[in-house]
């Protein structure tokens, strides 16, 4: 069973395009996007009609909630402001409000149900980080209160996989999928990840779960001409460019 994971878009076309020029090269069961499709680029309706258009599950991302309902005609001075919303058509900002804050799904292994649960920021609140240092005990205490042994989320924009082991020796899985349109670990191609889930495993173990962070290219120059095109900050540009 292979799943792919991908989040924080930010309305950032090439990247996404590039992502799914990428997917289609590989072989994928299932496919989920766990939020922040719009915030700090140019690009927000196109990227959710292709979203809608291809049924891709959705999770609502904290800057996806920033978008207010009901529309209003932006004025001059609050575009110049919140470009990055203000420019969400009526459509979009209806399909945002949609959208769930978490997903759970349950896989049977010979001898135990292991639940994955897919959010944005954390199984708390979608602005919460869970950083790969994040305390150990906070974080099985975090996992007990959600009934998960696996959470993936984005957020933070910088991939990793991090396994637990608790108190019962069983093994607990945190999986950062990075982001698509604006990463932040120092490497600017988009990222997201796959997750190869063995269920003939007899229980969740540190081998059962394999993650491959897959990083594509894109045409950044041309996302950079879109900012420069917009009233959105420059030092989104370098942002961007260098991934920080």
């Amino acid at each position: 069973m292979k799943i792919a994971l991908f989040s924080d878009v930010h309305a950032n076309l090439p990247a996404f395009e590039a992502m799914l020029a990428d997917m289609e090269k590989r072989d994928i069961n299932a496919l989920y996007c766990l939020g922040d499709l719009v915030g700090y680029h140019v690009s927000p309706n196109e990227i959710i009609e292709e979203i809608r258009s291809r049924k891709i599950s959705t999770l609502a991302g904290n800057h996806d909630v920033k978008v207010k309902l009901p529309y209003t005609v932006p004025t001059e001075a609050s575009l110049q402001k919140r470009y990055a919303y203000e420019i969400v058509s009526e459509a979009s900002r209806h399909y945002l409000h949609t959208l769930p804050a978490q997903i759970r799904l349950s896989f049977q292994l010979k001898n135990e149900v292991v639940a994955l649960l897919l959010v944005h920021g954390s199984p708390r609140k979608n602005e919460e980080y869970m950083l790969e240092d994040m305390d150990e005990q906070e974080l099985i205490a975090m996992m007990d209160e959600a009934k998960a042994q696996i959470v993936c989320c984005g957020h933070s924009h910088k991939p990793y996989h991090r396994i637990i082991t608790d108190d019962s020796g069983k093994a607990r899985h945190v999986v950062n999928v990075g982001s698509v349109g604006k990463p932040k670990d120092g490497d600017p191609r988009g990222c997201y990840v796959i997750l190869e889930l063995l269920t003939d495993s007899e229980y969740l173990t540190p081998s059962t779960l394999k993650t491959t962070f897959v990083r594509f290219d894109y045409d950044i120059e041309k996302a950079v001409t879109e900012l420069e095109n917009s009233p959105l900050p420059n030092d989104l540009i370098t942002r961007l460019r260098q991934a920080f």
